[in-house]
């Protein structure tokens, strides 16, 4: 199987798996769950997004949790979705920052009321503020293979964000199955397309569950050569703008497939595993 040897695993839970629970979660709590993840080998983690508490209420702790995390000496990601997200999180000495455009441009107006053009213009200036203060950009490209709106998305349309993302200098782009309609055929020939056009540019999978076929998609990509994959702890998660889609690739049900077959990942999977009572513990629609 062609296949690397060593997979980054990077675990969303703290953001992306507990930012719509419907009931509020405590400060002290996340901060529990990141503690306990860190202890289990995992080198990054995305661990909240500085967002309107108006939109986003479960999020309103982020400049809080910036600075636990500061204080545990990890690396981790914040969420910035507008240039006075950028400004507050070099606040709050933020040192990975994730920027999202959809690929769907219907999609992209339904999430933040702009077409997928006016989000990338905006990025331009975003781009620049983080360069200038020394950041690590995350772009992510939501929507890249099917939208619950427009039904599947063109390569072109996933090519036209990407290439806009690295004409500003991103450092990683993350391609996001954000419905979870994705499937393994896809997914190779997306990734592989991408890899052939833009061979120094690092790709990550993001995959939602909706479908059980998360774990295929990434082994899919996997053999397009992509070795970074986001994941979240109890498969918790989904995307309020995309009706019918579920949680994240479960980051527990990743490790047990990497470490079956002999990927190094650096995470301990009976450490990982034991956290997975705690992290369900805090999803309302879980327990």
């Amino acid at each position: 199987m062609n296949i690397p040897k060593k997979i980054e695993l990077i675990e969303v839970g703290p953001r992306d798996g507990l930012q719509n629970e419907p009931k509020p979660i405590s400060t002290e709590d996340k901060k529990k769950l990141i503690r306990k993840l860190a202890k289990t080998g995992i080198s990054r983690m995305e661990t909240c997004a500085f967002v309107s508490p108006k939109w986003v209420p479960q999020m309103a702790d982020a400049a809080e949790i910036s600075a636990y995390c500061n204080e545990l000496g990890i690396t981790y990601i914040a969420l910035t979705p507008n240039l006075k997200a950028v400004e507050r999180a070099i606040a709050a000495q933020v040192p990975q920052i994730a920027v999202f455009v959809g690929a769907s441009t219907t999609f992209n107006k339904k999430n933040i009321n702009k077409t997928t053009a006016e989000s990338l213009k905006d990025c331009e200036v975003i781009f620049a503020k983080a360069k200038a203060n020394g950041q690590f950009i995350r772009a992510y490209v939501s929507m890249a293979f099917t939208c619950p709106f427009q039904g599947e998305v063109s390569f072109d349309a996933v090519n036209d964000v990407t290439r806009i993302f690295i004409e500003l200098h991103a450092d990683e782009i993350d391609i996001g199955d954000t419905n979870g309609h994705a499937n393994p055929k896809m997914v190779y020939e997306r990734f592989s397309r991408l890899r052939d056009l833009y061979p120094e540019t690092v790709f990550v999978g993001h995959f939602h569950d909706t479908w059980n076929m998360a774990l295929a998609n990434t082994l899919a990509a996997m053999h397009a050569g992509v070795a970074k994959f986001d994941s979240s702890i109890g498969g918790l998660g989904g995307c309020p703008y995309s009706p019918g889609a579920t949680g994240n690739l479960a980051s527990e049900d990743l490790l047990l497939m990497l470490s079956q077959m002999g990927v190094e990942t650096g995470v301990s999977y009976e450490k990982l595993q034991a956290v997975v009572p705690f992290a369900k513990s805090l999803s309302n629609k879980l327990i």
